[in-house]
């Protein structure tokens, strides 16, 4: 050891601490209870060993932690074995674990594996064993505590996931003396009887010797020979036993096992809802569309009614006149009408007619007063050939002898001229 000096620094009394500690304590052996267990995203595991009175912390590097079957929890007693360091950052010391054991499950894991080797020797653990779970089981039976949360758990997934389910529970323990017994027992009762579609055999979480009737070879026996399709859920997740690699499926825990054996039903259910989501949405819009059908072919039948009604409404009014047209009073005031109509007609040719005969009266007296023989009652008198229809109108024209006619206003004479002499007045001269 080295000498005392009066002052150290932090780094050189650490140092002195670690060399003499490490030194003498390069191999040990530690008993305690894990509490305040850290787990890094490194894989390296941190956590405190303690007894009644004191506590030392330790570190289970990754390395060296993929190794074990199971990793250690707050509460598990367990013996480490390896070499006490000092971690200077901080001035503390820990113990670095190269081998660790459960303290009293020795016994158990040693029999745990061999069970494990022989199970699977026999093909207890071959995938094409395994029977295919139902899509949409009828009824699903669960072996496991009554009293426990699982089947609670258990039934809350399935009336959350499905509209309807039939659950039979076999009540057994699942743990302690006898346990082991009754869950084989309650598999074999499931597969006389055939109660059930598919099997849920469980528990929760717990230490090994919780855990161990799932590990036990009466109850992987009666798993092997189960004609009935079983998943296995025993633990959490971590948790692993001999039930979870003879059974058809594993399930990481008693809510996923519902999960599991609901999955296809509540998968049909979901896919139901969306169809009748979709076919409630697809009926609407038919329904929308049949209303604005339904709307159009009334605006289409109020348009026609209306323009019946229209049509009807002119023919009555024409129907009405004429009626009222035949009324007696109606003919008489037409015919009254008509008869004023005629009658100022009549006034008006009588008007007409009394124009007429004045202006006839003067066309005749006016032709009478140009009429040849009113000029012949004045004196003369008018000389034709009497071979020819012609009058003679000049002296020079007659041809002697020649007969002539001479005509008077009353009468007609016959005489020959037998000499003529022509004597032109002035006047005539003038005239001609």
């Amino acid at each position: 050891m080295s000498t005392y000096r009066s002052i150290y620094s932090v780094s050189e009394l650490t140092h002195e601490i670690k060399k003499n500690l490490e030194g003498a304590f390069s191999s040990i052996k530690v008993k305690g209870e894990v509490t305040s267990l850290r787990k890094q995203a490194s894989g390296h595991i941190y956590f405190s060993l303690k007894d009644a009175t004191s506590q030392v912390s330790a570190v289970l590097f990754a390395g060296y932690a993929k190794t074990l079957e199971r990793l250690p929890r707050d509460g598990d007693q367990i013996i480490v074995e390896g070499e006490l360091s000092v971690y200077p950052p901080k001035g503390s010391y820990q113990v670095i674990i190269r081998s660790m054991h459960f303290d009293g499950l020795g016994d158990l894991l040693l029999k745990l594996h061999k069970l494990k080797l022989d199970l699977k020797e026999l093909g207890y653990f071959e995938a094409s064993r395994k029977k295919i779970l139902p899509q949409f089981p009828k009824t699903i039976g669960v072996v496991t505590s009554p009293t426990g949360a699982v089947i609670q758990d258990i039934i809350n997934v399935l009336k959350r996931r499905l509209h309807s389910f039939h659950l039979i529970l076999n009540p057994v323990k699942v743990q302690g003396a006898g346990a082991a017994e009754e869950i084989a027992g309650a598999i074999d009762d499931f597969n006389r009887l055939k109660l059930a579609d598919v099997l849920i055999i469980g528990r929760g979480g717990g230490s090994l010797e919780d855990l161990w009737p799932f590990n036990e070879r009466c109850v992987a026996d009666a798993i092997h020979r189960s004609e009935i399709p079983i998943i296995s859920a025993v633990g959490h997740e971590t948790d692993f036993c001999i039930a979870d690699f003879v059974a058809d499926v594993r399930a990481p825990t008693p809510s996923a096992a519902a999960e599991i054996v609901s999955k296809e039903s509540a998968t049909i259910v979901t896919q139901l809802n969306r169809t009748k989501t979709s076919l409630a949405q697809a009926l609407t819009h038919i329904l929308e569309i049949s209303y604005q059908k339904v709307d159009d072919a009334k605006e289409n039948l109020d348009q026609t009614w209306r323009h019946h009604l229209v049509r009807f409404r002119s023919l009555l009014k024409s129907r009405r006149s004429h009626l009222e047209g035949l009324l007696p009073s109606r003919q008489i005031a037409l015919q009254k009408a008509r008869l004023g109509a005629i009658r100022r007609q009549f006034s008006s040719i009588d008007q007409i007619l009394i124009k007429k005969r004045t202006a006839l009266k003067y066309m005749t007296d006016h032709l009478y007063a140009i009429h040849p023989k009113t000029t012949l009652k004045k004196g003369y008198c008018i000389c034709f050939s009497e071979n020819k229809e012609s009058a003679i109108i000049r002296a020079a024209d007659i041809i002697v002898p020649q007969k002539l006619s001479l005509l008077f206003y009353d009468g007609e004479a016959k005489i020959t001229a037998t000499t003529t002499e022509v004597k032109i007045s002035h006047e005539q001269k003038s005239i001609v």
